[in-house]
């Protein structure tokens, strides 16, 4: 019987998934990959000596199905990780309509479906924990980029509300919010101009690195870096100042940078 601690990573055939995935591995956790494309997770899964379900998070039904048959191998599961994630393609007046919808039945919904539907092995597994990967265009938004913003400021929201439930119930839930991450689904070099914002990106391992610490210290709401909180505490005091200032940015129109 494998006594390995479960972790149920969404969005894992690449990126940040990804990179925890094999984080977790390398630390001794069973990983369950659950992502739309197969034969990544199915490859990632057996390099790595874990399990792949394919599952597209906006459809709720698909979760509820997944994670039946994970738990009925698993009852016990100590770690959820929330990360699939999709870029908006656009601003409110410009995307396509059902891009928008799909942006927020993924990004948004998908982390309640799946918290939902995987609540009883989180309960089972106790204590166990939840990480959210939101964005800082959680706290920050991006009129360029308002579909994108809007759906990770609604996870942020839904993040500090069941952290707020859950905690007496033994399942902690952290809020990992990255900036500028160099993925597949969001490469900065097409979307970042020049300048300051170009020199911040960061990598997958980076995030996976910080959640595996943000696991271990039981650390709540987090920014990496660090120092993105500062925006966000800006956003709060002067959102007129953020405003004009992300309008200046060089951040393109067609596209959103973080995740």
């Amino acid at each position: 019987m494998d006594e390995r601690p479960v972790a149920v990573i969404t969005g894992a055939s690449s990126g940040i998934g990804e990179a925890l995935a094999r984080r977790l591995a390398r630390d001794g956790w069973l990983t369950v990959l659950l992502a739309r494309r197969r034969e990544r997770i199915e490859a990632l899964a057996a390099e790595l000596g874990g399990e792949a379900d394919v599952c597209d998070v906006s459809d709720r039904e698909a979760v509820e199905r997944v994670a039946l048959a994970v738990l009925a191998r698993h009852p016990r599961v100590k770690l959820l990780v929330n990360n699939a994630g999709i870029s908006g393609r656009g601003g409110f007046l410009t995307a396509d309509a059902d891009r928008i919808e799909l942006v927020m039945r993924t990004n948004y919904l998908g982390g309640v479906w799946c918290l939902r539907a995987f609540m009883p092995g989180l309960e089972a597994g106790a204590p166990a924990d939840v990480v959210n990967v939101v964005s800082v265009a959680g706290s920050v938004a991006f009129g360029p980029a308002g579909p994108y913003s809007a759906s990770k400021h609604a996870q942020l929201a839904f993040s500090r509300s069941s952290g707020a439930q859950l905690r007496s119930r033994g399942v902690r839930v952290h809020t990992v919010s990255p900036g500028f991450v160099e993925t597949e689904g969001f490469p900065q070099d097409t979307i970042l101009k020049s300048g300051f914002f170009r020199r911040v990106v960061i990598g997958p391992n980076d995030v996976a690195d910080h959640i595996a610490k943000v696991v271990r210290r039981d650390r709540r709401e987090t920014f990496v870096p660090f120092w993105y909180r500062a925006f966000a505490i800006l956003q709060g005091l002067m959102p007129s100042v953020v405003s004009r200032v992300a309008s200046r940015s060089g951040y393109r129109s067609d596209d959103q940078a973080a995740e």
